[in-house]
């Protein structure tokens, strides 16, 4: 066994910095959705599947993007019916839009925060994964 796997070890700087890097990539592959269909959904799961067991404390990121991911969801859906609706350019229209600019700034910002070895839970996410 080596160094960095045993248990109750502080990680190592390298362990660290390898950590926040994935982090940071992590909340930024939120952002490929943008440029391929449903991918901003899958990359964050394969690479959270792929490192879950090397890298412990990429957990709390992992979290916080899938409450994010879902909650996008929600919201977007929510949006979408309320357009239809009586209510669509009232209220449905400015959710839709707040929903699209929010899934570009928060994991802007949790990348940055991730970068820094900061967990930033995003606003207005739902807690689900705790």
């Amino acid at each position: 066994m080596s160094e960095l796997e045993q248990p109750g070890q502080a990680p190592t700087p390298d362990r660290e910095r390898e950590t926040r890097n994935w982090a940071t990539i992590l909340h930024l592959s939120v952002l490929s959705g943008l440029v391929i269909a449903f991918a901003g959904l899958i990359v964050p799961i394969v690479i959270y599947l792929i490192k879950r067991e090397e890298l412990p404390g990429l957990e709390p990121h992992s979290k916080i993007v899938f409450n994010w991911i879902i909650s996008a969801v929600l919201y977007f859906f929510i949006g979408f019916v309320l357009t239809i609706s009586i209510f669509g350019a009232i209220v449905g229209i400015p959710i839709l839009l707040a929903v699209a600019v929010l899934s570009i700034v928060f994991p802007i910002i949790g990348g940055i925060k991730a970068a820094d070895g900061e967990v930033w839970p995003y606003p207005l996410s739902i807690p689900i994964f705790k």
